[in-house]
């Protein structure tokens, strides 16, 4: 039987991790929106690329939940985004309106699956997702780092005009301004990256890192980054599918790891087929340590105003 994977939200964060998810073959899919005929007409053209990828998977675009049934993964991106005149606050609880009302769906038809949250602001959403679906922490995980390490990764490789596939980077903490980039923990090649990028050079390219999303929707004007936000998703979605228990920095909920109890952080995770099998506590300097805390009280702030 053929794994299957549930996107919530058929914009352009849902389908193109549709469009990855397939092109990989790693599931079936089903692509679900509260809009009649979006997910269908997405779905039905995905579909119809399979024969041309050679990819025998099946796609499918609904708006009826019945047909989440037995996911092995679902991932919401459902959400709006923040509006000109719009406080953080109602961002805040009208997503987590949304949040409270798909998550029950999706665990009524699919009690045994593991849910990746994409929708912002992520790490409060997680948490709501987490404290909605009763689920063990080791099964609601959040997908912040995978995206922001691999902006990190893009930004040295192409400082250095080395291959991306040399350098790894860490990323640790909220999602967002408060981000906390770990270049003692970067290498390419095995070389620390602070032993070939002079410190003002470094200090730029973590900014930059910082500010990714804020300068593609600069650009964009209208709308914000997808391809490399559902690529992240997928990465994560390939690592539990294929029980490959590969360390990736996720929004995982911390009962006392980094001396954080009770919120969604980003660190360093084991993914497996259980989900988060592990998390993976690094020794911190007093100034990385400072900065982690402060992106974590970011994070308490966020959830004090949902109140989870």
């Amino acid at each position: 039987m053929r794994n299957k994977v549930t996107i919530v939200g058929s914009g352009n964060v849902g389908a193109t991790a549709a469009h990855w998810i397939a092109s990989k073959e790693l599931a079936d899919v089903v692509l679900i929106d509260i809009i009649e005929g979006v997910p269908q007409g997405k779905g039905l053209d995905l579909l119809e690329a399979m024969p041309i990828e050679k990819r025998d998977c099946a796609i499918l675009g609904t708006n009826d939940y019945a047909d989440t049934a037995n996911s092995n993964i679902v991932i919401i991106t459902a959400g709006i985004p923040r509006k000109p005149g719009m406080s953080r606050d109602d961002l805040l609880n009208t997503n987590y309106k949304i949040m409270s009302d798909v998550v029950g769906k999706v665990v009524h038809h699919s009690p045994n699956c593991i849910l990746i949250i994409v929708s912002n602001p992520l790490d409060a959403m997680a948490q709501a997702a987490y404290k909605i679906s009763g689920f063990p922490r080791e099964r609601v995980i959040g997908m912040a780092g995978v995206l922001d390490s691999a902006r990190f990764r893009a930004f040295i490789a192409q400082h250095l005009n080395v291959s991306v596939e040399n350098v790894t980077a860490f990323v640790l903490g909220g999602h967002g301004d408060t981000m906390v980039p770990l270049p003692r923990y970067s290498t390419v090649a095995g070389i620390p990256i602070t032993e070939l990028i002079d410190k003002a050079t470094l200090d730029r390219i973590v900014q930059r890192t910082r500010d990714g999303g804020a300068e593609i929707v600069k650009y964009l004007k209208t709308g914000s980054a997808y391809y490399a936000p559902s690529a992240a998703a997928t990465e994560m979605v390939e690592a539990i599918l294929k029980d490959k228990k590969k360390i990736l920095p996720c929004a995982a909920y911390l009962n006392g790891e980094y001396g954080i109890h009770g919120l969604f952080v980003g660190v360093p995770a084991k993914l497996g087929s259980k989900g988060i099998e592990q998390i993976i506590e690094i020794k911190l300097t007093a100034e990385e340590k400072a900065a982690l805390d402060k992106s974590a009280a970011a994070v308490k702030e966020l959830v004090g105003v949902i109140n989870v």
